[in-house]
């Protein structure tokens, strides 16, 4: 029996699962924005809108996290 029961072992996962995760959750949140900013007339909701800010996103989180 060892004595670290109940630990948890945190791997680095495989990265296309944390690049899709990446690209979903950004792209969400990026539609959040975007549709704010068109709710108070600051930007127009538009795909290229949506697209434009998932990648700055994406792209940050990615230089964060490296």
């Amino acid at each position: 029996m060892s004595d670290e029961v109940g630990e948890i072992e945190w791997g680095e996962g495989d990265p296309r699962v944390l690049l899709v995760m990446n690209v979903v959750l950004s792209s969400v949140f990026a539609t959040v924005v975007v549709f704010g900013l068109s709710y108070a007339d600051l930007a127009a909701f538009t795909l290229v809108n949506v697209a434009s800010a998932a990648l700055v996103l994406v792209a940050l989180t990615y230089l964060v996290t490296k």
